[in-house]
C-alpha cells in the first residue's frame, strides 16, 4: 500500500518528464525498478530507508508509468537511461548517491556505475548480476540459440506482436502471471497457448490485488510498450557499449539473489557468480547473498529482509 508520507514530482531530465517519487531527509538513495514494475515496487524499502535517515527517491524509469515514453527503442539503450538518472542527480542537486536495482534497473545500475562512478557511492543489486560483454556475438542471437525462439525475451522483440497478446490476456492477468513467477526454469510463451496463465492466479501474501491493480492502472494507460523497448534495444545496446567491452564496476557492490530467482539459474550464472568471474569484473564484491526459497521479485518477498540488508551495507560507507 502506498505511503501517505510518500510524495510525487515531475522533472525535465535529458530531454523527457520523468516522474519521481521520494520520501525521507538525508543521503539519496536512487532505486531503480525493473520490468513490469514502477516505482511503486520500492515502497517498503522507501518508508524503511525514511524510517532510518535516508532521502529514497524511486522514479519510473524512461517507458513506465507516468514518466515520458518515447516511441523508439532507439531511445532506451543504456546510454539514453543513464542519461536520463545523470540528469536527474543533478536536478537533485546530488553529486553522489546510493544506487539500488532490481531486474532491469540492475542492469541499468551495472552500466550507471560503469559510465560514472564518480556519481555512485555504493550499489546494492538484486536479481540480475554484471553480465560482462561478450565481443564475438550480439544478445538476442545467444538467447535464441540457447533458450528458442519461444523465450519471453525473443517474443517481445516484434512491435505489436506482445502488446497484442497482452492485450488479448488482459493487463491484470498479465501482471499476475509475472509477478507471480516463482519458477526457476526459463519464461517460455508457447506459440499454441500465448501468454494466457493454465489457472486463476492467486497473488501471494506479499502481493496484495490492491498492488496488482495500481500496477495495472497505469499498465492501461501506458502500455507496455516503453517496457519492451529496453529489450529492443538489446543489440542496439550491445553495439554503444563496445568501447566498455572488459571494463570493471569500481564501487563497493552488494549482490543479493533467490535461488529460485530464473536469472540465478540460468546456463553458467553460479559458476560466474561463485567461481570468481564476477568478483573479476565487480572487484569492490563485498558479499553476495542467496535467499532461500526466494524468486525473482526479492524485493516484495522478502521485503523486511532486504530493507535490513541494503541498511546495512549503505550505514557503513
Amino acid at each position: 500500500m502506498e505511503g501517505k508520507e510518500i510524495e510525487h514530482r515531475m522533472v525535465t531530465v535529458n530531454g523527457i518528464n520523468m516522474h519521481i517519487a521520494e520520501t525521507g531527509k538525508g543521503p539519496v538513495v536512487l532505486l531503480l525498478h525493473g520490468f513490469p514494475q514502477l516505482w511503486y515496487t520500492w515502497r517498503h524499502q522507501m518508508v524503511s530507508l525514511a524510517a532510518n535517515g535516508y532521502r529514497a527517491v524511486a522514479p519510473d524509469l524512461r517507458g513506465y508509468g507516468d514518466t515520458d515514453a518515447p516511441a523508439s527503442s532507439d531511445n532506451y539503450t543504456s546510454l539514453s537511461i543513464v542519461g536520463d538518472l545523470v540528469a536527474l542527480l543533478d536536478a537533485l542537486g546530488q553529486d553522489q548517491v546510493f544506487v539500488v536495482g532490481h531486474d532491469w534497473g540492475a542492469i541499468i545500475a551495472w552500466h550507471f556505475c560503469l559510465f560514472r562512478p564518480d556519481r555512485v557511492k555504493a550499489l546494492v543489486n538484486l536479481s540480475v548480476p554484471f553480465q560482462p560483454r561478450n565481443p564475438s556475438r550480439k544478445p538476442i542471437q545467444s538467447l535464441r540459440a540457447v533458450y528458442g525462439n519461444d523465450y519471453y525475451i525473443i517474443k517481445f522483440q516484434e512491435p505489436g506482436e506482445m502488446e497484442a497478446e497482452f492485450a488479448r490476456v488482459g493487463t491484470a492477468t498479465v501482471l499476475k502471471k509475472f509477478l507471480t513467477y516463482h519458477n526457476p526454469g526459463p519464461l517460455i510463451i508457447r506459440r499454441d497457448k500465448g501468454f494466457a496463465p493454465d489457472e486463476v492466479i492467486t497473488p501471494p501474501s506479499w502481493l496484495s490485488e490492491e498492488d496488482v491493480n495500481f500496477y495495472a492502472r497505469k499498465y492501461e494507460q501506458k502500455g507496455f510498450t516503453g517496457g519492451f523497448n529496453y529489450y529492443r534495444a538489446l543489440d542496439l545496446n550491445w553495439e554503444l557499449m563496445a568501447p566498455w567491452t572488459g571494463a570493471q564496476v569500481k564501487v563497493p557492490v552488494k549482490f543479493i539473489v533467490g535461488d529460485q530467482d530464473l536469472t540465478y539459474n540460468g546456463p553458467g550464472v553460479k559458476e560466474f557468480i561463485h567461481g570468481g568471474g564476477f568478483k573479476k569484473y565487480v572487484p569492490f564484491l563485498d558479499e553476495v547473498v542467496v535467499m532461500e526459497g526466494v524468486g525473482h521479485f526479492i524485493n516484495e518477498e522478502r521485503a523486511d529482509d532486504i530493507n535490513k540488508h541494503i541498511y546495512d551495507f549503505i550505514k557503513n560507507i
